[in-house]
């Protein structure tokens, strides 16, 4: 550190030196030859400071020794500036409590001041003013990343132990389920003042799904919807058990992509129900298995539904060709089913539409419908299922389902006319995968 003081006072002086030597030479008449004395010191000093410093580095490097700075001695290197603080330690008259680096810094700024005034570039007030040397971020940096393909290299000998390679083929299967176990229990004593009897009743519901998405064309949906329910009452005299919900139903729907949400479907429908079915007090049977027996093929579009931060999820269905097949096992029921008298069979062409959507209000409120259509533009079957989900916990809820349907092919009744009216409410264990 001592030697950069003096080296610094000794280019201070040198530099002062040949200012008043240029002066004399101004006001001499005559052109004097330049003494290179003084440049030959100059350049020896400095091959000396070099070679020292070098010896210092190599040192300091051998020894692992972090360099110590001194941050006030940016003054001599930087851009000559008066700074009020050399000026006033100069004029005061006490110890002024500098060390000794911060006087050889103020005594060579205060020469350079007295000598060279013309060398101030600025002022202390100017550097204040000007402030940090930083810059405000308005814009986040993007850095470009340039990528370099990179191929590794393969060992030229295999290795010593075996390596088996498994490769799996990808899934496109997903497979869902809603299976829910419901009772209602009715108890009304033999003096109720408003009449009634006792009855109880169960419903026992299962959904099973496996549908298959490619991911890139190709869709195939399939749905099998199982319910079964039975009750009880003590004025039917007939029957100790009738059937209050029957259902087997299957709806395939194979899907070719057309657009994003739109797809080429060919769609099957077919459903019957597992028992016969009774009215009260009545020994006649309106429904059994196969009696009937309904089978839908329709060929049209398919659109996907997602909706409402996909809380409304499903499909529509919109075919303007379909066939529709009906078989009914029991020739009695015949005409109640819209076949000749004596027929088993029935065949007609027409159109349908299907909407099958759900749509989850919350956690603990969901809505499921499906409204059914066909038409052969002579008779007209339409079928709107709602059932409305609240769930208490993981495995209690409770149904409400409306089911309206509309049927012009059977006997017109006097009171309804073609239009039929289902509808309960129940509550019992659920279950969901």
């Amino acid at each position: 550190m001592n030697f950069r003081l003096f080296l610094m006072a000794f280019l201070l002086c040198a530099v002062c030196s040949v200012h008043g030597q240029s002066r004399h030479a101004r006001r001499a008449p005559h052109v004097e030859k330049p003494d290179t004395s003084i440049v030959a010191a100059y350049v020896d000093s400095l091959l000396s400071y070099k070679a020292k410093s070098d010896s210092l580095f190599r040192l300091r490097d051998s020894l692992d020794i972090e360099p110590a700075r001194d941050n006030r001695l940016f003054k001599i290197f930087a851009p000559l500036t008066f700074y009020y603080s050399v000026a006033g330690d100069m004029m005061g008259l006490g110890d002024s409590g500098r060390d000794d680096v911060e006087t050889a810094v103020g005594d060579a700024l205060m020469a350079a001041y007295l000598r060279r005034p013309d060398r101030v570039v600025t002022t202390e007030d100017e550097l204040v003013e000007a402030g940090e040397l930083h810059e405000e971020l308005t814009k986040p940096l993007k850095h470009t990343v340039e990528y370099v393909r990179h191929d590794d290299v393969v060992p030229d000998e295999s290795p010593d132990f075996p390596i088996d390679i498994v490769v799996e083929k990808p899934n496109f299967w997903t497979f869902s389920g809603d299976y829910y176990l419901q009772f209602l229990q009715n108890f009304v004593s033999g003096n109720w003042y408003k009449g009634g009897e006792s009855n109880y009743s169960m419903l026992a519901s299962a959904t099973l799904q496996a549908n298959y998405n490619n991911k890139q064309k190709v869709k195939f949906e399939n749905k099998l919807e199982l319910k079964l329910g039975f009750q009880t009452s003590r004025g039917d005299t007939l029957h100790s058990l009738k059937t209050s919900e029957d259902l087997i139903r299957y709806t395939g729907k194979l899907g070719l992509q057309a657009t994003k949400n739109w797809y080429y479907t060919l769609q099957l429908i077919a459903y019957t129900q597992f028992m016969r079915g009774y009215k009260s007090n009545d020994p006649k049977v309106y429904s059994d298995i196969l009696s009937p027996l309904n089978l839908n093929l329709s060929l049209g579009m398919s659109y996907s539904v997602k909706a409402f931060n996909d809380k409304l999820t499903g499909s529509i269905q919109l075919a303007p060709l379909a066939y529709n097949f009906r078989y009914v096992g029991r020739k009695s029921l015949a005409t109640q089913y819209g076949l000749d008298e004596g027929e088993h069979t029935m065949n007609d062409f027409g159109s349908e539409c299907t909407f099958d959507l759900t749509w989850e209000f919350s956690e603990l409120i969901k809505w499921k419908t499906r409204l059914y259509g066909y038409t052969t533009y002579k008779r007209t079957e339409l079928e709107w299922e709602n059932t409305i989900t609240f769930q208490f916990n993981k495995f209690i809820s409770s149904n409400l389902f409306i089911y309206p349907r509309f049927d012009d092919g059977t006997s017109r009744d006097d009171h309804h006319g073609y239009w039929q009216f289902k509808e309960y409410l129940s509550v019992g264990f659920a279950y969901s995968f």
